[in-house]
């Protein structure tokens, strides 16, 4: 069987992931158009990649080509395991690709790696291109590597716990790019980078848990405990008149509020749904959004319009 041949019979292959697929599975298990598919496939799939790519308008080199060609090694012998008996229909190709991208990026960044992205950046000057564009490759690349730890996670119910860890996640990662020039790579135990990241993840979470402790929940109605408002049996008359007001909206506050680019995820909305008692899990399922971030930009608003809850209803 001949590539070219191949190639003629399913027209613009290389653009389609599907095409592409389906005539892999054509070729014989060891054979060269088989390898020469899964090539042109690995490249397609690898545009998508989240890591390893070049400075904008220069060629990919030193540690992003790297990265990049041990995601790509790893990628073409994982579907080349896979690709055979692969439904396109279950799971769906989109989700399938994505999974195989993952995983070969997850497994291509070991500690080596991450310590060496870290010392890319403190090689470049701040504010500079070259920096901002190896911190970039860096926190992906932390996301990615699945190395963060969970420290205290038996501390706190499941829920709780989570919304503090992405926030102590995301103040740790800013603290890595603002700070990377503080990071010593001969120092700490085996020297890994990931020790250093995760010793600041673990002060950060216990700040994190402290922030939320210092900020004590006053009389209603200051709105910043309305979960406990859209609690039955708990100052019902109040949260009728509470909950009134959120719907009335009469300043076209709530209702404008609202996660960026989701208008439909709005204070609003999701203030009266904890109302009706829906759960956090009902309402990420519905709105399509993380409970994190959900209750992270609720807890936000709760703030934010504490005072116009106190000066209405006292």
């Amino acid at each position: 069987m001949d590539i070219g041949n191949t190639l003629q019979a399913v027209p613009k292959v290389w653009d389609s992931y599907a095409q592409l697929v389906t005539a892999a599975q054509r070729c014989g298990p060891d054979s060269c158009e088989r390898q020469s598919i899964l090539e042109i496939l690995v490249d397609e799939i690898l545009r998508s990649r989240r890591i390893g790519r070049p400075l904008p308008k220069k060629p990919l080199s030193g540690i992003y080509l790297e990265i990049c060609d041990r995601i790509r090694i790893h990628l073409l012998t994982e579907i080349d395991k896979a690709i055979t008996t692969y439904d396109l229909k279950q799971p769906p190709l989109r989700q399938w690709i994505a999974e195989l991208l993952r995983q070969a990026s997850h497994h291509s960044l070991d500690n080596d790696l991450l310590k060496r992205i870290a010392i890319e950046a403190q090689s470049h000057p701040p504010q500079s291109q070259e920096r901002q564009h190896a911190l970039t490759e860096l926190i992906e690349a932390i996301r990615l590597s699945d190395r963060l730890i969970r420290p205290h996670r038996a501390k706190y119910p499941p829920q709780f716990y989570q919304l503090l860890y992405e926030e102590a996640v995301n103040q740790t990662l800013t603290y890595v790019c603002r700070r990377i020039e503080t990071y010593d790579p001969h120092r700490g135990k085996n020297q890994k980078f990931m020790n250093w990241v995760n010793f600041r993840l673990d002060k950060t979470l216990i700040e994190c848990r402290r922030a939320f402790s210092d900020y004590q929940i006053q009389d209603l109605p200051n709105l910043n405990d309305l979960e406990k408002l859209a609690q039955p049996n708990d100052t019902p008359l109040l949260a009728d008149d509470v909950q009134a007001y959120i719907a009335s909206d009469p300043k076209q506050l709530f209702r404008q509020t609202h996660i960026r680019n989701r208008p439909d995820a709005n204070f609003q909305a999701i203030a009266l749904a904890r109302f009706n008692h829906r759960s956090w899990e009902e309402i990420s399922e519905q709105l399509e959004l993380k409970i994190p971030t959900l209750s992270g930009f609720f807890q936000r608003c709760c703030q934010k319009f504490a005072p116009i809850f106190k000066e209405r209803f006292q």
